[in-house]
């Protein structure tokens, strides 16, 4: 350095001090930012995307310092949402600024405080469109990148919509726009029709072969001769030239499946790969024959070998002659632990042969006796392309299940094979060929040549044809000593377990030596290293069949090459494709480009909803309207006219579109001067779906369209008449939300002309929220008005207008226009009663000592019951009478009073009278309704269950007699004791070993209100809840749809649907004839499914207008009675659980009294004669049976009893074995592992749950020593089904307790399944036949009875391709 000089230069040690200085100074600057930014306000800010259906919502948050700059912000809101800045808008939401419409400016270095943004409060903001056109999405720059990101991914890739992954394959817009673009390797992929990965991968290889491509090009295909949709040649060729000169990323193989017969449900089918290799060649064999590509597949892939076996006493050998398409190689030996290292190992051990000794010994020709011999195979010719199986796939015996072997077998690049070829040393007149029989069509006889993959049910799979061809002579083949090396250029993989999984192929292309991975849609460079991968295997040790589930990517197919100059071909080139081929690649190129022009026309459509009220029919219509964004507002409205089929109806002057909301049936704005205007920016840019819709407005000639300007909202304005309690159709007007509600008056005034001084307008904001406008200078939008709106108007002189809005006349009559509901209810054939009936019985009968004296008169002289028909007939005798009373008493004035009728929007007053008399429509249904004689009421019953078909439904006189709980039943069921069986004492299952168990658990129902849903119709008083309030109800006849059934009456009801279903089922009673104790009403549901509606508490107010209800006669529950369904208990049975029929359990019966009722009901509908004390109840849990109910048990105070209750009715053998609470029967079942069977179940009844009283009570039944008792405890839902394969293994025999009600075992109730067995007995030895056909009996014996099953083999659909594209003349094959 020398002094004085101007530039001196810096030392070193300066520079490093001034760059930390400056280093500390920029943390300093940001410490201090990120201070005062702690310290300054910030916003909170929320996005909501607007610009697509599927965004709208979606919300972003953004959190920012109120300094920041609004570019930021967009910078901010672009890179969360993933659009380009610059291309959308900003705008105000609903939250604050509303009147501030104007977008935000994303160059703007305003704050955000100084944008009128609102520090600790939402800032409320909408993402649109800028200018019409939609934002641009922001796309990571792929045209360098696409294929790096998987350059080293070979395995399957992740599924649509995955996490991670930036791929065109999973992105969520993926669709036809996602494989426009080729991959930058230069080939096309192919698109997976849903589980077609194995044939893509199979079409890809043989793509990439030069030869198999140039021979498929140089055959032409006739179209004179054949059909070109089902030429699998032709639809190869077509595939293959897209292949080549497509621009997609990948093409669909649809054509080329049509082509081999398929239909859409074959692309769910998953096969093995090589299975349709095999297949398909044959295919392509019999489409060739007389062709010059007959031989193709046999020169190209067919080698040959000998299945010979050699006596070892005198050398004479047998042979044939077998060729084969590909050589299936073994993973593992049979029973070894040990996997074959390499593909070179595995052929050795092909061609290693076998000695054939002792039981095996090979009946010598020559020697005319059983001689030791040597069997095997031998290689005489090696194809072209060598195509080895790598048998990954194998069945485990001990499991019974399929099972994939991952283990690892490696595979060179080039192989040499002439180390495998046949060199004969022995003298050739040793040599006798004992068989020269057929050629196997692509497999070898030998056990090892088999492909078990897809066999298992042992179908014949292949191609349908009517005849095969016949055998060839195979001329004797001579050695080949040239060399044998073959270059490795095909891999196909297989991705997951036995159960399923992903193929995929790996192809080196015989152009660059590159390889590729072709995934399905997706091509990408790989390196050697990848194949390496695919070998298999994993770290750690693994033991035989360790990895049955597991599921990994592992070499499934190998094709090589064999090297040979004079051979091996190149691709051809474009100008030396055959004069056919360059006519199809110009078809495609031709059809290409008009698909993608079609593609730019659809990308340029607008797709809008379309509605129109029809003028003449009043009919809302709906459509979508598809509309190119060039096209004017003036040419979309003549396509909508079009499109709606208003010619002949209306002009098309008379016609116009607007801006709609269907769901708030609002009418947004109209487009008054915009004729001319393109629909592109008329509807604010091309998309599929809008976040509005357009209607087709209509108008009378003499008409003008009204102006619908933005802003304001529509108001149905309803007018109100309380002097005729009827509310007028609606009108429309258009209003602003800053008017008030004196101008709101002022403009309703002028639309229907009615004083705006007397004027009172109620708002129905939401349903039955009515709200009376009473503050003259509030605006519409304080009232809560929004878009759609409706409102009430009232203009009248009366005193109502002085009373309290919730008092008055108005309020009334609008609340029961809200809830009232039409409901069309179906009433039984010939309804036995008439409204005269009903009334009479009311005023002479209505009193509750009248019932009990009738209830007196029915009973016999020892106190039991008479039967149905009798008290049927004497009640009907009684309504005659009482009827005839009625007339008499009722002619002086009340039956002359009448009701005008109405129509619903003329609602009667709610203040009418239960004892009020008939109105005309009542009085005219009355007429109409026959009345009927007990044998008709009779027959009325019956087919009431003859039409239901099912014992699930009580008919009335089961109903009647199982409601018989006492001679005091059907009298007094709700207001007297029902006394208990004589000589029973109750006692209470809360003292037994069960209760203990769940103490402080016990659950009660104290009355069928809180669980049954049966409840009392009548409050303490006696009067009817639904009276309290609600009372509106009329119903009218209703002429129904034919086909309803000769002897039905329909009814059409309107009624407040705030009434109980009691009160409903009390206004029908007149019109039924009957008590409303003694009908049912079911619901029916859209698929004609009935439901029957019990809870008499609940409201009606779960039905809409226009649903239907059936009447079923049918004495209805009472209170403190539940519907109980009665099940058999079949413990030997196949079906162990069969449905008897429906009963009545009522609260404080006892089980014996339940029994005694079920008896004539046992006998008369399901032919059961049974004795009282031969069969017994017991609870059902699903299909389990539980706790044995005593006959002393009292139902609700030692049995807990609910609604829909199932129990099981048992038959017993002999006398019952269960007298306490505190036994415990179980149910046991031998095993016995000598005959491999079951025998059927014995119930054992224990005095405690001690494991030695088991065994000796086992001891008992089978005479098994108690020393050799082993038991076990059942499994899963009763009959614990299981295999006799696994019974022995699989239970938890002999378990180490001392107690039954203990872990592992905890039987703590009754029913629990013991298998027990003779620790003795050895287990039978089956031979691999036995195994099998046992193996078959046990799936078809579990299946049936709808258990799990061990070993449940899927059953594959065998892959087969039709030639004439016909699969239904192959069906007797299936």
């Amino acid at each position: 350095m020398v002094p004085g000089e101007e530039n001196q230069l810096v030392p070193k040690e300066d520079v490093f001090w001034r760059c930390r200085q400056n280093i500390f100074d920029e943390m300093k600057k940001k410490f201090l930012q990120i201070e005062n930014a702690a310290e300054e306000p910030r916003v909170l800010c929320i996005i909501q995307d607007t610009t697509n259906s599927k965004t709208v919502n979606e919300r972003i948050t953004l959190n920012l310092p109120a300094s920041t700059p609004l570019r930021k912000l967009f910078e901010d809101v672009a890179n969360k949402v993933g659009y380009i800045n610059g291309t959308f808008d900003l705008v105000w939401g609903n939250g604050i600024n509303t009147a501030d419409m104007a977008p935000l400016d994303h160059t703007s270095d305003k704050s955000l405080l100084d944008a009128n943004f609102e520090p600790g409060k939402k800032n409320f903001l909408h993402l649109t469109d800028k200018d019409g056109e939609q934002p641009q999405i922001l796309l990571e720059d792929s045209s360098a990148g696409d294929d790096s990101v998987h350059d080293k991914f070979i395995g399957p890739l992740p599924r649509e919509g995955s996490v991670g992954s930036t791929s065109d394959y999973v992105s969520q817009s993926y669709s036809y726009s996602s494989i426009l673009n080729k991959s930058e390797t230069g080939y096309v992929g192919l698109v997976n029709q849903a589980m077609t990965c194995y044939l893509n991968s199979l079409l890809q290889t043989l793509f990439m072969t030069p030869e198999f491509r140039n021979a498929l090009y140089k055959w032409e295909f006739e179209e004179s001769e054949e059909d070109p949709v089902t030429s699998i040649p032709y639809q190869l060729q077509r595939l293959f030239v897209l292949l080549q000169t497509s621009k997609k990323r990948a093409i669909e193989t649809t054509d080329v499946t049509r082509s081999f017969g398929w239909d859409s449900s074959e692309a769910w089918q998953q096969h093995d790969v090589q299975e349709l290799c095999r297949v398909m060649f044959d295919a392509l064999e019999q489409k060739w024959k007389q062709t010059e590509q007959a031989d193709l597949i046999n020169e190209l892939y067919q080698g040959k070998l000998k299945d010979y076996v050699r006596c070892l006493e005198c050398g004479y050998e047998g042979w044939r002659i077998d060729t084969y398409l590909d050589i299936p190689l073994v993973i593992r030996p049979y029973g070894s632990s040990q996997a074959f290292a390499s593909v070179e190992e595995a052929l050795h051990a092909f061609i290693q042969p076998e000695i054939l000794d002792g039981p095996n010994q090979y009946f010598c020709e020559r020697c005319k006796k059983k001689c030791d011999a040597r069997k095997g195979l031998r290689f005489l010719h090696f194809p072209y392309l060598l195509t080895l199986q790598l048998k990954r796939f194998d069945f485990d015996y001990t499991t019974m299940h399929r099972i994939k072997l991952n283990d690892r077998m490696t595979f060179p690049e080039e192989l040499d094979m002439s180390t495998f070829i046949d060199v004969e040393d022995e003298s050739p007149q040793t040599e006798s060929c004992t068989d020269s029989g057929a050629e196997n069509e692509g497999s070898c006889h030998s056990d090892q040549m088999s492909n078990d993959f897809s066999n298992d049910d042992g179908v014949d799979e292949g191609i349908c044809l009517e005849n095969n061809s016949g055998a060839e002579k195979i001329p004797k083949p001579g050695l080949e000593k040239n060399s044998l090396i073959y270059e490795l250029f095909s891999v196909m993989v297989h991705s997951g377990s036995a159960a399923g999984g992903h193929y995929y192929a790996c192809i080196k292309s015989f152009s660059d030596d590159q390889w590729y991975s072709f995934n399905d849609q997706h091509v990408s460079r790989i390196t050697q290293e990848d194949i390496k991968k695919t070998h298999g295997g994993s770290s750690g040790s693994r033991g035989y069949y360790s990895s049955a589930f597991a599921s990994s990517t592992n070499a499934y197919m190998l094709i090589y090459r064999l090297k040979d100059p004079a051979r091996n071909a190149k691709f051809l080139e474009a100008d030396e494709y055959p004069e056919h081929i360059k006519n199809l690649v110009q078809r495609e190129r031709e059809l290409e480009e008009q698909e993608k022009r079609q593609r730019e026309i659809e990308r340029n459509t607008c797709k809008i909803k379309l509605f129109c009220l029809h003028p003449v029919k009043q009919v809302m219509m709906e459509n979508k309207l598809e509309v190119h964004k060039d096209k004017t507002l003036k040419e979309a409205v003549e396509m909508a006219y079009k499109m709606m089929d208003l010619e002949e109806v209306v002009p098309m002057d008379c016609c116009r579109l607007v801006k709609y909301d269907e769901f708030h049936d609002y009418l947004e704005r109209s487009y008054e001067g915009e004729e001319d205007t393109p629909m592109g920016l008329l509807l604010g840019g091309v998309k599929s779906t809008y976040m509005f819709d357009l209607l087709l407005e209509t108008r009378r000639p003499d008409q003008v369209f009204q102006s619908y300007k933005p802003g304001e909202v529509m108001v149905k304005v309803h007018v109100v008449d309380l002097k005729t309690e009827s509310i007028a159709a609606p009108i429309t007007v258009r209003a602003y939300l800053n008017q008030t509600v004196t101008d709101f008056k002022q403009l309703i005034s002028k639309a229907i002309h009615l004083p705006a001084e007397t004027m009172r307008i109620v708002l129905e904001r939401c349903y039955n929220d009515l709200r009376l406008l009473t503050v003259p200078s509030k605006t519409l939008k304080l009232e809560g008005f929004f878009r759609s709106n409706k409102v009430f108007v009232e203009s009248s002189e009366t005193l109502d207008y002085q009373m309290a809005f919730t008092d008055s006349h108005l309020w009334k009559l609008l609340d029961r226009h809200a809830n009232t509901i039409r409901l069309f209810v179906l009433l039984p054939e010939q309804s036995p009663g008439s409204y005269s009936k009903r009334t009479a019985y009311q005023k002479a009968g209505g009193d509750s000592g009248n019932v009990d004296d009738d209830c007196e008169r029915v009973k016999g002289p020892a106190g039991s019951l008479k039967s149905v028909e009798a008290i049927l007939e004497e009640s009907t005798e009684k309504l005659k009478s009482l009827s005839l009373q009625q007339q008499q008493e009722g002619d002086n004035g009340d039956s002359s009073k009448s009701t005008e009728t109405s129509d619903f929007e003329n609602i009667e007053s709610p203040l009418n009278e239960r004892d009020s008399s008939a109105s005309v429509d009542n009085r005219e249904l009355e007429q109409h309704m026959q009345t009927s004689d007990p044998e008709h009421f009779q027959s009325e019953e019956r087919s009431d269950s003859d039409v239901n078909n099912d014992r699930s439904t009580s008919s009335v006189d089961s109903d009647i007699l199982s409601s018989s709980h006492s001679s005091d039943t059907l009298c007094n069921a709700d207001n007297a004791q029902i006394p208990l069986a004589n000589g029973l004492d109750s006692h209470s299952i809360t003292s037994s070993r069960r209760t203990k168990a769940n103490e402080g658990k016990k659950e009660t129902w104290d009355t069928a209100e809180e669980d049954s849903g049966t409840d009392s119709e009548y409050d303490e008083s006696g009067k009817s809840r639904g009276e309290i309030q609600y009372m509106y109800f009329k119903a009218e006849p209703y002429a129904a749809d034919e086909g309803s059934g000769e002897g039905h009456k329909w009814l059409m009801v309107h009624v407040d649907k705030r009434i109980t279903l009691a009160t409903f089922k009390q206004h029908l009673e007149p019109f039924v004839g009957v008590l409303s104790s003694h009908f049912k009403v079911f619901r029916v549901y859209a698929s004609n499914q009935e439901f029957e509606s019990v809870r008499l508490n609940e409201t009606l107010s779960s039905f809409s207008d226009d649903n239907k209800i059936t009447i079923r006669l049918g004495r209805a529950l009472k209170k403190g009675e539940y519907r109980v369904k009665v099940y058999q208990l079949l413990v030997n049975e196949q079906e162990p659980c069969k449905f008897l029929l429906d009963a009545v359990f009522a609260k404080g019966m006892t089980v014996r009294q339940s029994k005694e009722e079920l008896i004539p009901q046992l006998r008369e509908q399901c032919g059961l004669e049974l004795s009282i004390d031969r069969f017994r109840l017991r609870k059902k849990t699903w299909k389990n049976p539980g706790t044995v109910f005593l006959d002393y048990h009292i139902y609700e105070e030692d049995i807990n009893i609910s609604s829909n209750w199932e129990v099981f009715l048992e038959v017993l053998d002999g006398v019952e074995k269960m007298k306490s609470m505190s036994q415990l029967a179980v149910l046991s079942r031998r095993w016995r592992p000598s005959e491999m069977k079951l025998d059927p179940f014995q119930e054992v009844v224990l005095e405690s749950s001690s494991v030695d009283e088991l065994r000796e009570k086992l001891y008992e039944i089978s005479g098994i020593p108690l020393e050799d008792i082993e038991f076990a405890k059942g499994r899963g839902t009763f009959p614990c089904d299981i295999s006799v394969l696994d019974i022995h293994q699989d239970l938890d025999w002999n378990p180490k307790v001392s107690t039954l009600n203990v872990w592992p075992l905890y039987i703590c109730d009754d029913g629990a399944v013991i298998f027990y067995r003779d620790r003795t007995e050895e287990l039978m030895e089956l031979t691999d036949e036995q195994r099998n056909e046992l193996m078959k009996k046990e799936s078809s014996r579990l299946q049936k009875t709808g258990h799990r099953v061990t070993y449940s083999p899927r059953k594959e659909k065998a892959l087969k391709i039709y030639l004439d594209g016909a699969p239904n003349k192959d069906l007797t094959q299936d």
